[in-house]
Order: structure tokens, then sequence, then C-alpha cells
């Protein structure tokens, strides 16, 4: 009797966004839930597990970008900047960052807000002296930055290829909302995957010990924990597909055999070999990158990579808009 009193506890402080999603998303056909879902407290920390596997090389090779172009980045955005960290997880990278650019402030933004909470608690520490201002938000929302960072000129800071995990318009309305945010004069320093051997790309999202398929079914875990739920963890397996027509990994549920099941009290059945589209990770070209940023209303103005082309780091200002190149 406890047990379910707990859960039903937990069903009632769903997300009320996360209920309409993944209703919605199961309703789809091919069925799709937004992979900003994944990031619960068991998702994050598995999601930083995944950084560290042998496999997953745009961890490593982003952050060995950053010790190299850091005090590049400094001299370009000048002291005194707010940097904001969209999705900030763990933080693991923005001492590199912190330490170069001698910032007046810094305010991560996650949906994690536990996670939020430990990862800045840890940087308050790491840089007394320095403001620590977390935001628990959805940023692909308006996210309404402190007081104290309002008038102060912002450098965003975006890495992970994280840009990568919308289809396209979504990531020019994201990269136009940051824009909108940070003000004109702004800066944005931006981590993008490059397209590269379809065997490690593969090998990235779908590691041999197994860390990416629990991240990506720890989803259905969520859903049956906070919405009632009673899918059949076992009769799914997770698939990481390239996609070369549009330049992305794909990541997937797949039934395993025919399934019937409920969520929120609703009525779901799903057949065997059909899947549940949980991510996208694209990953581009130097023009596509350069062409994307432009289309949010960022100008690039300095570009890093490492020297196998594996990853690259770009910095872009919101300049004023002009009638003509």
């Amino acid at each position: 009797m406890l047990k379910r009193e707990i859960e039903d506890g937990e069903q009632s402080l769903a997300d009320p966004a996360f209920r309409a999603d993944v209703l919605r998303g199961f309703g789809l056909r091919p069925r799709a839930i937004p992979a900003r879902w994944f990031y619960d407290r068991r998702g994050s920390e598995l999601f930083e597990a995944i950084t560290d596997l042998p496999e997953y090389y745009p961890t490593r090779t982003e952050t060995a970008i950053l010790r190299d172009c850091s005090p590049e980045v400094a001299a370009l955005a000048g002291p005194g900047r707010a940097v904001v960290e969209f999705g900030s997880g763990s933080s693991t990278k923005t001492p590199i960052l912190l330490s170069a650019v001698a910032p007046a402030a810094y305010v991560p933004i996650d949906i994690s807000g536990d996670f939020l909470r430990a990862s800045s608690a840890e940087l308050a520490a790491a840089f007394p002296g320095l403001p620590v201002l977390p935001v628990e938000a959805d940023f692909l929302r308006p996210v309404p930055f402190p007081a104290q960072v309002a008038d102060l000129p912002k450098l965003g800071f975006f890495p992970g290829s994280t840009i990568g995990n919308m289809i396209p318009h979504a990531s020019v309305d994201l990269l136009r909302a940051m824009k909108n945010s940070l003000g004109e004069g702004a800066m944005l320093l931006i981590g993008m995957d490059r397209i590269k051997d379809t065997g490690v790309l593969t090998a990235a999202y779908d590691d041999a010990q197994g860390v990416t398929a629990a991240f990506n079914l720890n989803l259905l875990e969520r859903i049956n924990r906070e919405l009632g739920g009673t899918i059949p963890l076992d009769r799914f397996r997770h698939r990481a597909l390239w996609n070369d027509d549009r330049a992305r990994i794909e990541m997937h549920l797949e039934a395993v055999e025919d399934i019937a099941f409920t969520i929120d009290g609703r009525s779901f059945d799903m057949e065997a070999g059909e899947t549940i589209h949980t991510e996208n990770s694209h990953k581009f070209a130097p023009r596509d990158a350069r062409l994307l940023l432009r289309a949010g209303g960022w100008t690039p103005i300095a570009e890093w990579t490492d020297p196998q082309d594996l990853f690259a780091v770009i910095l872009a200002e919101a300049q004023p808009p002009r009638l003509a190149p």
C-alpha cells in the first residue's frame, strides 16, 4: 500500500509538459518523444557516465579543444561578461572556460534541478568570489535571467553539440531565442560535432557496456514512474542508426514483440519491430555549421577543431542586423 501511495504521489507531481509530450508522442506514427525528457536525475547521471566511455569521443575531444582555445576566447570576448551555460549538466568543461575569461558571474541553466544544484555548489566552491546563479529551466523556452546579470554583457556557452539534438528549424529557433535572451553584442561559444566515419559514430551511441542503452531505456522507466505507466521494459531494445540523408545518428527504442500497456490510464499497443524515436544527433560539415549559426542570427568570428577534425568549437557574435553581407 505504501509503495502505491508513493507512486501515486510521483504521478501527481509529473511535469504537465512531460505528460503532454509523452501522450502525444505515443499517438504519433512513427512514435517519438522529445529527447529533453531523458534528463531526470538518473538520466543525467547516466549521460555523465556516457561521456567517460571509450567509444564516446565528443566529450574528451571538445575538452581538449577548449583547453587550447580558451585563451583566445578570452582575448576576443574580453573580461567582465556573465557566462551563461545552456544545459549545464555537471559543468565538467565549464572550469576551463571560467578560468580563462575572468567572468563577472556564471549562470548555469538546466532542466534537472537536483543535478543543477549539486554541480553549481561544486563550481561555487572551486571559484570563490564568483557569483554562481543557477536557473532551473528548460532553455528551449524563454529563460528569466537573475537580476544581478541583467545589464552585464554575456557570453553564452553551449558545449557538447547539444544543438545537434534538434531538427534544423528548431535549432534555428533556439539560436534566435538565445540571441534575443543574451542581447545584441553577446557572444556564443558552441560545440558542433563533425560528420565522420559511420562506424565511429554508431559506436559512440551504442557502446559495448550498454550504458547508452540504459540511458535510452531510462526514459521508459521515467514514464512508468511519473505517469503510472505499465510499459514492459524488458520487451524493448536500444537501437542507434546513422541516417545519411539527414546527417544524423538516430536513437530508437524498438519493441521486440507485440505488446500492450497503459500510460496515465490510456491504453497503447505496439507491434514487434515498431520503434519510439527518442533522439537525433545531427553532425555538421564546416559550412553547414556556419550556415546554421548565421540563420540563427549569429556571426561566426573564430573556429577551432582537433587534429583529426572530429569536433569543432565556434565563437559567434550577435551582431546588429544587416541588409547586405
